[in-house]
């Protein structure tokens, strides 16, 4: 029961973390890899922090939308919001802004920085379309139409694959390729959602006002700012460490190869992530003990890290990273070490959705915002003392940094959940 109810939920993952090295693998065999990954991973990770604040749309449509008059007020703050965000983008890429961000705050050479500058230009419409995609796809998990955000899944990667192909084939820039083929893919995903959505829409605006407060926009920020605040922290990380990468040691082969190890770890840290939700509605099933949901995510941890080791310690990794994903043998050593390092951020990951599955459950839902913040304290401190005082390359420092980070927030969740499986028993 539990791997039935699973295993659409990977697929899904699944089918989101190919996106990277997919992309990675495009841009690394066309000319200037090096330059054009380091772009497009500063990029992207621009583009990462920013989307922050619309991310949790869905979760905001899916528990708060009921009627005609809640979908209006939590659609029309959610176009405010995804403009407010987009205006922040064009603030950044088309003002001096620019060079005190790329240049002084995260050390990019000239070349470095006028590629992610244009790269950063072509993701303008992420943000945007991020946002608005997720309101719609909340309103396709409230009215029970599931399956139909997989589709859009599906299309998305369809129409990045393709854009990516055809530019590819034009000869365009590696850094322009990788953001024209992200945005046009969620731009496809956001139009799909909103179509696939339109019978749930027609039926809300039919239904009238509920025997309920009215959904006010005081009510919408209550309950939205904390979830996006934590989002934001969270999604913060990725970014931190591209930034810091700048200033450590090789900056342009660590930032070159990290999104390549970044997007590889993903693939095996998404099985956890998509743990999370059934972790949580099977805790909360009677007919169910905690330690069947336990085991699964054990075995689930186990898989999960094995997969990521065999690549990293066998012949597998100059298969990877040389053959498939199109590194030079100079920036496949670079990715060798840090991957290795990785290899337990799978099952550390499985564990941190567990545990949050856990507090859900318990209806504890502060310690994993102190988590997440104890996670990024971590690996900003861990990093800079790697830089400051070590000797490894950037990229090799942050994958530690990251593990360490990780285990903090394990540690840090292991009493709460502990006591709340006690009290479960």
């Amino acid at each position: 029961m539990l791997l039935r109810q699973w295993y659409p939920l990977a697929a899904t993952w699944l089918m989101m973390s190919i996106e990277g090295p997919f992309l990675a693998a495009i841009i690394a065999r066309l000319a200037e890899p090096k330059p054009n990954l380091a772009a497009f991973g500063v990029a992207f990770a621009t583009a990462l922090l920013l989307e922050a604040p619309v991310i949790m749309m869905l979760s905001a449509s899916t528990a708060l939308v009921e009627d005609r008059d809640s979908f209006r007020r939590l659609r029309r703050f959610a176009y405010l919001l995804s403009a407010a965000v987009t205006l922040g983008l064009v603030l950044l890429v088309a003002t001096p802004l620019w060079t005190l961000f790329a240049r002084r705050a995260i050390g990019l050479s000239p070349e470095v920085a006028g590629l992610t500058r244009l790269a950063v230009a072509l993701l303008l419409p992420w943000p945007a379309a991020i946002g608005y995609r997720r309101f719609y796809q909340g309103l396709l998990i409230r009215g029970g139409r599931t399956g139909r955000v997989a589709y859009g899944t599906i299309l998305r990667l369809t129409t990045m694959s393709l854009t990516a192909l055809l530019l590819y084939t034009a000869g365009v820039a590696g850094a322009l390729v990788g953001a024209a083929a992200l945005s046009c893919g969620v731009l496809a995903e956001a139009v799909a959602s909103r179509w696939m959505a339109r019978w749930t829409v027609a039926d809300l605006l039919l239904e009238p006002r509920g025997a309920a407060p009215p959904l006010t926009y005081g009510r919408i920020a209550a309950f939205y700012w904390p979830l996006a605040t934590t989002s934001l922290i969270g999604l913060a990380l990725h970014p931190i460490v591209t930034f810091f990468l700048g200033h450590a040691r090789d900056p342009l082969e660590s930032l070159a190869v990290m999104p390549v190890v970044h997007s590889l770890s993903f693939v095996f840290r998404s099985v956890g992530l998509s743990y999370q939700e059934v972790a949580i509605a099977r805790l909360s099933d009677a007919e169910y003990d905690a330690s069947q949901v336990l085991g699964f995510a054990v075995w689930l941890a186990l898989g999960a890290s094995f997969g990521l080791t065999l690549i990293a310690f066998t012949p597998l990794s100059e298969l990877y990273f040389v053959r498939l994903s199109g590194l030079s043998e100079e920036l496949a050593g670079f990715a060798m070490g840090p991957t290795r390092i990785l290899a337990v951020l799978p099952a550390l990951s499985v564990l941190l959705s567990m545990q949050r599955a856990v507090l859900v459950h318990g209806r504890r839902t502060s310690p994993i915002t102190a988590a997440t913040l104890l996670e990024v304290g971590t690996v900003v401190v861990a990093l800079s003392l790697a830089i400051r005082h070590g000797s490894w390359p950037g990229v090799s420092a942050a994958a530690l940094a990251l593990i360490f980070g990780r285990i903090a927030s394990n540690l840090y969740l292991t009493p709460p959940c502990y006591t709340i499986l006690r009290k479960t028993k």
